[in-house]
């Protein structure tokens, strides 16, 4: 009875468990572009970096503004010295304080303070199309090891099934030999082949935890996160393709940010070359402060003398440069050289962006035509494969041909799948280089 009811207890315990352990959650694309976008650490740097660039523009903006600061000093001093507070040479013992209210403000500085400005705001800008670039990254990365994902997920069930064909040709090759209608090394064959469909299969699912691992990662979750990804309707397939290979990289240009930054860039470094010329020109200043002391040799009491000794100064100060050893000249010629350095990466970035939508839009092309011959090359393997196993049960192939049957419907298969995601892909890419949404 006691045993009865210890089991009785484990049985419930597990019953209870397997209720608690949740189903892995089901992701789509757009939630791990949803969740990345909002998680993924690459984006996050680019934010930081785009509020970093952000303080910096308000800082400047504020250089505008005088400066204001106060100071106290408390002097002691012995033998032969000038008073701080009347001036005068004493020799004797001093004991002073000092207390000040400066302010300073640039009024003109060869216009670098609005340039630096204006530089700032440019890289601002920058910083939000480098942000958008990073999104894109990621967006295209999700796209792409989702969609091999989804390959080596489909191959599971292909290599699952030629597996389980497998083995059944193994028990009808067993019973064929123990009657004698077969040779033994057709039945090893049978074997042989039922053991590589099984290490085909493991690879398969080797190869889909992988990709697994590629998303959890881009997604930033945790190892212990179980992860399943859903599967798409072969309705996303086109027949075939509408789109205009100039009209897509019309839309490019506009879209991506990439040409966006690269323009940004040029405007900067010629914001830098105007900055460096502001060096050429004179610094205009203007000065004031307030102030009053107290110094031991003036026999007026503390408070007194703060208030006879109170003074206010109000100052323009211009600075002319004159030869600062080539600093400015060389400063110039170097903004210059990165105007010209940023122009070449701009051509650079358009010829990287024209290569790219090119060979998405000549890739989608030809996965038309692919897809269309490896379907039918497909469906054929089939037949032949169906037809060499009616063949095998009544004695009429050998194991070798079927074998030769099942690895060409298994080649024929794997063909189509590539052929169907790589579609899906290039399909995928043209829309999004125009800026439409990715659907799968």
């Amino acid at each position: 009875m006691k045993l009865y009811l210890t089991l009785l207890s484990l049985f419930f315990l597990q019953l209870n468990f397997a209720q608690v352990i949740p189903s892995p959650k089901i992701w789509t694309l757009n939630d791990c572009i949803t969740y990345a976008i909002e998680n993924n650490i690459t984006i996050k740097e680019a934010a930081l970096s785009r509020s970093s660039s952000q303080v910096d523009y308000e800082k400047s903006k504020s250089s505008r503004l005088p400066n204001l600061f106060g100071t106290a000093v408390q002097n002691f001093s012995n033998g032969n010295a000038i008073d701080p507070i009347t001036s005068a040479f004493v020799s004797n013992q001093i004991n002073s304080t000092n207390f000040g209210i400066n302010s300073a403000m640039t009024l003109y500085q060869g216009n670098t303070i609005n340039n630096q400005i204006k530089q700032n705001e440019l890289l601002l800008n920058q910083s939000i199309l480098q942000e958008e670039v990073e999104k894109n990254n990621i967006v295209l990365n999700l796209l792409e090891t989702y969609l091999q994902a989804l390959y080596s997920k489909e191959s599971i069930d292909i290599a699952q099934n030629n597996l389980t064909a497998s083995q059944k040709e193994v028990l009808r090759a067993k019973s064929r030999l123990d009657a004698g209608s077969i040779a033994i090394n057709d039945y090893t064959e049978a074997q042989s082949q039922a053991a590589t469909n099984k290490y085909t299969l493991i690879t398969a699912k080797n190869t889909y935890q992988q990709y697994i691992i590629s998303l959890k990662q881009l997604l930033e979750l945790g190892p212990n996160e179980t992860m399943e990804i859903a599967t798409v309707t072969d309705s996303i397939l086109r027949s075939d393709s509408e789109q205009n290979k100039a009209s897509v990289y019309e839309n490019a240009i506009i879209f991506l940010p990439e040409l966006g930054v690269s323009s940004l860039n040029i405007a900067v470094n010629e914001k830098k070359l105007d900055i460096a010329k502001g060096a050429y020109l004179p610094t205009l200043s203007l000065t004031s402060s307030l102030g009053t002391g107290y110094t031991s040799t003036n026999l007026s009491s503390y408070s007194d003398q703060l208030n006879l000794n109170f003074n206010q100064r109000v100052g323009v100060s211009l600075s002319v440069p004159i030869f600062n050893r080539n600093a400015t000249k060389a400063a110039v010629k170097t903004a210059t050289i990165n105007i010209e350095k940023a122009k070449l990466q701009k051509q650079t970035t358009e010829k990287a962006v024209y290569k790219k939508i090119e060979t998405a839009y000549q890739n989608a092309m030809s996965a038309q035509e692919q897809i269309a011959a490896a379907e039918a090359a497909q469906t054929a393997a089939e037949s032949s494969f169906k037809l060499a196993q009616k063949k095998y049960k009544l004695g009429a192939l050998s194991t070798t041909d079927l074998v030769i049957s099942q690895n060409t419907y298994t080649n024929a298969q794997q063909t189509f799948l590539q052929a169907k995601y790589l579609q899906i892909l290039y399909n995928q890419l043209l829309e999004f280089y125009q800026g439409n949404e990715i659907k799968l």
